[in-house]
């Protein structure tokens, strides 16, 4: 019988070590230049538990995402962080978003922003920090459509900057 036991626990701890679940810290972002419309379309999709964490250290602790009765201070908070973590330069130039506005959908909230007045793009660079400095694992994937390419990064906090030259 002890060598039963002895048996069950040599099987079961490795098999518990190696299922238990570990949570993937990852954005997508999606930017599409429009060129009809002169216009940098950014969508950036997060997981709301993780926007929720850190809007609650950096503003305010009693913050909720997705419920019916949402402040619209939320709006200013994420678009305020966004604008802190994420920077774009097109043609050499810094340029700046504006934050359209966001929406949920089950677990995901979708980030609207637009870069407005863009004739056309020879170079673009994006650098992206959202929630490094809450989670190290963090991971941003940026896929872009620009000039009808397509072109994807993976950004860490070690390497938050993706170029695209179009000459």
């Amino acid at each position: 019988m002890k060598s039963f036991k002895l048996l069950l626990f040599t099987i079961l701890i490795p098999l518990v070590a190696f299922t238990s679940i570990h949570k993937f810290y990852v954005s997508v972002t999606l930017v599409e230049y429009v060129k009809e419309k002169q216009s940098v379309q950014i969508i950036t999709r997060i997981f709301i538990d993780d926007l929720e964490d850190l809007l609650r250290q950096r503003y305010d602790e009693n913050i909720t995402l997705n419920t019916s009765k949402e402040e619209q201070s939320i709006d200013v908070y994420i678009g305020k962080y966004l604008k802190s973590k994420m920077q774009v330069n097109i043609n050499g130039t810094p340029v700046s978003f504006t934050f359209i506005g966001k929406e949920y959908e089950d677990d995901i909230v979708y980030c609207y922003m637009e870069i407005s007045d863009v004739s056309s793009i020879d170079s673009f660079k994006i650098t992206n920090q959202i929630l490094f400095e809450v989670f190290n694992e963090q991971q941003n994937i940026v896929r872009t459509n620009i000039n009808s390419k397509n072109k994807s990064f993976l950004l860490t906090s070690h390497n938050e900057t993706g170029v695209l030259n179009f000459n």
